[in-house]
Formats: structure tokens, sequence, C-alpha cells
């Protein structure tokens, strides 16, 4: 599935869409035709569309608003001895549990008590030990964090 932005140009309809974003990056609007918004804010984006815009349209009144208005991109991975492996995707953050939840379940091999969530940063990808067991018995709810996207759960 891909994300979907809300263009809207204030009093000219035929001008506003809903775009989906294509897996190249890109969004195609009327008149203006595709352009570059994977990776822009919606500010951006907007800036980038009334600069277009004004090729064709004179009137100074016409406004743009740009708003995301479905996110599909939010996707992390579970490995290991999970009942099934592999990327998943979501439309809100899951915790932990909803996340293994998503991927069947630990497997009856996985050692619950030496799960990973591996989290991508900026100085390098960041080892986060959780322990599933104390998580299902209620002794530790708060290591039952949220995946964040590009998270990595290893179920060993």
């Amino acid at each position: 599935m891909a994300d979907v932005v809300r263009i809207n140009v204030w009093h000219m309809p035929d001008l506003s869409v809903d775009a989906k974003v294509r897996p190249d990056g890109t969004v195609t609007m009327p008149l203006v035709g595709d352009l570059k918004a994977s990776g822009e804010s919606p500010s951006a984006l907007r800036s980038k569309i009334e600069t277009a815009l004004k090729e064709y349209v004179k009137d100074e009144s016409a406004k743009v608003t740009v708003a995301i208005s479905e996110v599909h991109s939010y996707q992390f991975t579970v490995v290991g001895n999970a009942e099934h492996q592999g990327s998943f995707a979501a439309q809100r953050f899951l915790t932990v549990t909803e996340a293994l939840a998503l991927a069947g379940g630990p497997s009856r091999f996985a050692s619950l008590s030496h799960v990973v969530l591996i989290r991508p940063s900026s100085e390098g990808p960041r080892r986060i030990p959780i322990d599933l067991a104390a998580i299902y018995s209620g002794k530790r709810p708060e290591m039952n964090l949220v995946i964040m996207s590009g998270d990595m759960l290893y179920l060993p």
C-alpha cells in the first residue's frame, strides 16, 4: 500500500486531489504532473506545488494545503523463532507484543527471555533487550515498547 497525500488548492476543486505516493516517491497532480514527495515535509511539498502551479494559474488567491491523509509506510521486521518471519506494515504504532502477534507469535523454539529489539539510529543500531516472559506474566509491562518504523524484532 502507498501513502496518500491530500492536496487542496483553494477555490480550485479540479486541482485538489488525494495523491498516492508511488514506489518511485512521486505523486501526480493535475496540470503540474509528477513531483517528488518522498522524504519531503508537507510544507516543502506545498512550496513545490505552489511554484509549479504559478506557470498555469495566474490567480494569486490559489492557496495550497498539503496533508498526509493515509500512512502505510510504517514497517518493521520480525525474524528468528516467530511463527511467521518477515516484514510487516501497520497503519498505527504497535507494541512489541502486538507486532509479534502479527507474526503469529513466538514459535515453540523461541527463547522468550532473550528477545532483542534492534532499532536503527544515527549512531548505529541499538540493541534493546526484551523479556517477553516478563511482559506476558505482567512483571515487566514497561518492556512492551512501541515498535518504530524500521525496527527489527529478533526472537532467538
